[in-house]
């Protein structure tokens, strides 16, 4: 008979056995959700512009857009050429805020950056999280900044960047994070990302968002801390196109719901 000090190292051992095996099955399972993932979101980048699927909602085409200020106001972006200019303010805050809220859903944006203010604008999904849009090509070394980060939580994991005067398109898989009924998070959300024909985000997971400069905490308004209240309850908003001070232009800009909770937001 095996002493008791025996009989417990050898419990131990196969507790530290049984969680190793469980932490490598959990790896697995979230390595092969995340291929999976991106197998089933590979988005046809190869020329622009690209039509809008079926059931997908228009935001922005060449005659009309779907845009409101962050008072709720008509948008004072210039139109031209049949695109939208960002068009900036004193304060760096005169994004556009779409009048479609939605929780989970395929966000299509076709950009064309400048090479004035570096380029720098970006789209902010449920003005939370920023898909960047910056004129970072040729730049060996990327980083959070750069475009197709998602700011503040991880870096593209290529330089997928055009030049400047070229048109850029993004596609995005955007799942919202879930909370309870205080408001706290409950599960992540996750962005997989596809920018010019190159996967940069790849079921990046996220909780709250890190910046003080997104609409619902820099130069908001009571339009948008409506939006938000409802948003902390539902996990259901807007999608936003940042003026951060540089003419970027913005043309063809879709969302395609990937559940039913999608609905036009009236004041």
């Amino acid at each position: 008979m095996l002493p008791i000090t025996s009989k417990k190292a050898i419990h131990n051992s196969i507790v530290k056995i049984v969680l190793v095996t469980l932490t490598l099955l959990d790896l697995i399972l979230i390595s092969r959700s995340s291929a999976q993932e991106a197998e089933a979101f590979r988005p046809d980048q190869s020329s622009t512009p690209v039509a809008a699927p079926q059931g997908a909602i228009v935001l922005l085409d060449a005659k009309d857009h779907q845009f409101l200020s962050m008072r709720g106001e008509a948008i004072d972006w210039k139109r031209e050429d049949q695109t939208l200019v960002s068009t900036k303010s004193e304060n760096r805050v005169n994004h556009i805020v779409s009048k479609w809220h939605f929780q989970d859903a395929d966000i299509h944006v076709e950009f064309m950056v400048s090479e004035l203010a570096e380029g720098n604008s970006g789209i902010y999904i449920h003005g939370n999280y920023e898909l960047q849009i910056f004129n970072s090509f040729g730049k060996k070394e990327i980083t959070e900044h750069d475009q197709g980060a998602l700011y503040g939580f991880s870096k593209p994991l290529v330089n997928a960047s055009k030049k400047p005067g070229e048109w850029q398109v993004y596609d995005i898989r955007y799942r919202a994070p879930r909370r309870d009924e205080n408001a706290k998070i409950t599960k992540p959300g996750s962005v997989t990302a596809w920018l010019n024909g190159q996967m940069v985000q790849d079921n990046t997971t996220f909780e709250e968002p890190r910046s003080v400069y997104h609409p619902f905490r820099y130069g908001t308004t009571d339009y948008l801390k409506k939006i938000w209240k409802q948003q902390l309850a539902t996990s259901v908003g807007p999608v936003f196109l940042q003026d951060h001070g540089s003419p970027t232009r913005f043309r063809n800009v879709w969302i395609k719901p990937l559940d039913e909770k999608a609905f036009l937001y009236k004041n």
